[in-house]
């Protein structure tokens, strides 16, 4: 090793993840972080730890010097920057490598050649890699841009040229809407990363996003076979898996070498993923995929790759950062069984998946999955920061056995202090297009409603979490003791419920229809063992297990006191930042028009009018901070 020390320039879990890998080769760590992460995980894992600024990542996590500085005082002779913040901006490299430090990732002039897209798919074609039908050109005009659209034909992508994850992509159906969605682009490009060109592509028919991991020494590179990405929400992936389901040998053949002359195009070092859009259609043909993008960092999904190859990806890195060659030839690496990789976020599916924020009161991974994670039970999910709790990893001899793994995972994964994707993701694995293969990436749009939906707590959940809501459940004889024998009423979810304690459990009656808990290491009821657990939280009980969820345990002395709905008030969902508001006091308004866009966790989000009105009063202007719950809109109904 030309370094005995490494500095991660990032936090959560990649920042756990690489101090991991970099103490598993014998070397010291140095965490950097913010204001709001003094107590988080990967300060904790590191051996030493530099704050390096306030909360926001701007003034932190963005901050090159500040991170400099922190290498320099602590004696890191290399910065590995994971990915997001400044893993893929090349003056930050420049900066690095000027200070005599050594950059854990590809070059500056790689990270340019494939950072802005069009100048990307250039290079591409000249390297023979197959691009999507597009305009990349340096005409950035709204006219040459709507006029290349209707050349391209609709449907097409509008893309932003720089990063990535969404930001700045907008589909478009028909011209008459070009003009919306491209200022509409433009303005997430900008907030988002400093530069509002973009590219439009042809949209594809039935698309597939299909990804190679490829890694090099700056003169040759290796290919770690593919991962496919189909399965996404606005443009950001939920759950990912390799190999990818329904591959050939002929398509994986043509894809993972054009991606290779990708990578050794560039004189490409370190861990890169080149993205694919693939047209599946009539099935995968080498003959219906095209380059979309190269990140030239590590990647989100890199665990699932981990699985079937045994590499690890992050040791590879650090190993050529020191100036080793290429850890292993091509013939020498293969697939081995398949995994998959889901996303846990913090966020309300039922609220268009929303970031959400919140003091996590109990958290439980399951023990034979791998988890990637940055967060410990007590720790809070701030708006500072993309909201991931973590990953969840498995991996099996086939792909049935994969999923099947997952959804155990997903079912044994236990979280309370905020809303999650969790039950998202569980009904997303067991969809029926999922569990054939028949992914494409407009699946979960497709199926949104019914995937996100809240089907509400189950009648067996319930009672659970009325015994617990009631105090129950420490061990026998606690019912007795506490209650002698009473029975006792409690209003939830809007039912009357009946418990009368028992040397056990309890008796518990809903609507009538009576069931017998008893009380272990989990619930059970009518002899149905171990089947759930709950944990008591301030003003609610989350109940874990079939047709679990939170159950709001409501103060008696608070009933009737709520206030009504549809006063036509519209709050801001989460903190955030008002970054346009699109009407004026006096205006017309009918149901769904925009009233204003709040940006909040990197993304924007549009607040629009829930009935047809006036507006009468605006209570915020473009550029404030507000809180979660603060008024921004007032309208009132037509009369």
């Amino acid at each position: 090793m030309t370094f005995r020390t490494l500095l991660v320039a990032n936090r959560g879990e990649i920042a756990c993840r690489v101090i991991e890998s970099a103490r598993a080769r014998g070397l010291a760590t140095v965490a950097v972080y913010s204001d709001a992460d003094a107590g988080a995980r990967h300060v904790a894992l590191a051996d030493m730890a530099v704050q390096i600024g306030p909360a926001p990542a701007a003034e932190s996590y963005l901050d090159g010097d500040a991170i400099i500085r922190a290498a320099k005082e602590t004696g890191a002779g290399a910065i590995h920057p994971g990915y997001g913040f400044l893993s893929e901006n090349p003056d930050f490299v420049e900066a690095v490598e000027a200070a005599g430090l050594v950059f854990v990732g590809p070059s500056a002039a790689a990270i340019r050649a494939m950072g802005l897209k069009g100048e990307a798919k250039a290079r591409m074609e000249a390297a023979g890699v197959p691009v999507v039908p597009g305009y990349h050109g340096a005409d950035q005009s709204d006219a040459r841009l709507a006029e290349a659209a209707v050349e391209i034909g609709f449907p097409v992508l509008i893309k932003t040229v720089a990063g990535g994850g969404g930001k700045g992509m907008r589909r478009v159906d028909h011209a008459r809407d070009f003009a919306d969605a491209l200022a509409s682009a433009r303005a997430e490009a900008r907030g988002a990363f400093g530069n509002d060109a973009v590219l439009v592509e042809k949209c594809i028919a039935k698309p597939r996003h299909i990804e190679v991991q490829v890694f090099g020494d700056g003169t040759q590179a290796v290919h770690l076979f593919e991962r496919d990405c189909s399965l996404q929400r606005r443009h950001q992936k939920v759950i990912e898996e390799a190999p990818a389901p329904g591959m050939t040998g002929e398509m994986r053949h043509a894809m993972c070498a054009a991606a290779v002359r990708a990578a050794e195009a560039v004189r490409y070092t370190g861990a890169g993923t080149v993205e694919f859009i693939v047209d599946a259609s009539e099935g995968l043909r080498p003959d219906r995929f095209w380059f979309m993008e190269m990140n030239t960092r590590l990647q989100v999904e890199h665990p699932v790759t981990e699985a079937i190859t045994g590499v690890d990806l992050v040791d590879w890195q650090l190993r050529v950062a020191a100036g080793e060659p290429l850890p292993a030839r091509q013939d020498e690496l293969s697939i081995t069984g398949h995994a998959v990789e889901a996303r846990l976020y913090a966020e309300d599916t039922g609220a268009g998946f929303l970031p959400a924020t919140g003091r996590l009161a109990h958290l439980r991974f399951p023990a034979d999955a791998r988890v990637d994670t940055g967060i410990r039970e007590g720790d809070e999910i701030t708006p500072f920061y993309d909201p991931m709790i973590a990953k969840l990893t498995v991996h099996g001899p086939t792909r049935e056995a994969a999923m099947g793994l997952m959804a155990r995972a997903l079912g044994e994964t236990e979280i309370a202090g905020t809303v999650t994707n969790l039950a998202f993701l569980a009904r997303l694995v067991d969809h029926a297009c999922v569990r054939r293969g028949d992914v494409e990436t407009g699946l979960i749009d497709a199926e949104g409603a019914a995937l996100a939906a809240d089907p509400g707590v189950g009648m067996e959940a319930l009672a659970v979490a009325a015994v617990t809501a009631l105090g129950l459940g420490a061990g026998p004889m606690q019912g007795l003791t506490l209650w002698g024998g009473l029975r006792h009423r409690l209003d939830l979810a809007g039912r009357e419920v009946s418990v009368e304690p028992t040397a056990y459990g309890a008796e518990v009656e809903i609507d009538a229809e009576r069931m017998t808990l008893r009380h272990g290491a989990r619930w059970s009821i009518d002899g149905r063992a171990g089947r759930w657990r709950a944990v008591r939280l301030a003003d609610a009980v989350q109940v874990f297990g079939p047709g679990g969820g939170r159950v709001e345990v409501p103060d008696p002395l608070a009933r009737g006191m709520a206030q009504a709905g549809g006063d036509g008030v519209t709050r801001a969902p989460m903190p955030g930042r008002v970054v346009r508001v699109g009407v004026a006091a006096g205006d017309a308004v009918a149901e769904g028009d925009l009233l204003a866009v709040l940006e909040a966790m990197k993304m924007e989000h549009r607040l629009t009018a829930s009935f047809a009105g006036t507006v009468a009063e605006i209570m915020v202007a473009e550029g404030d901070q507000v809180a979660q719950g603060a008024l921004m809109v007032r309208l009132e109904a037509e009369a």
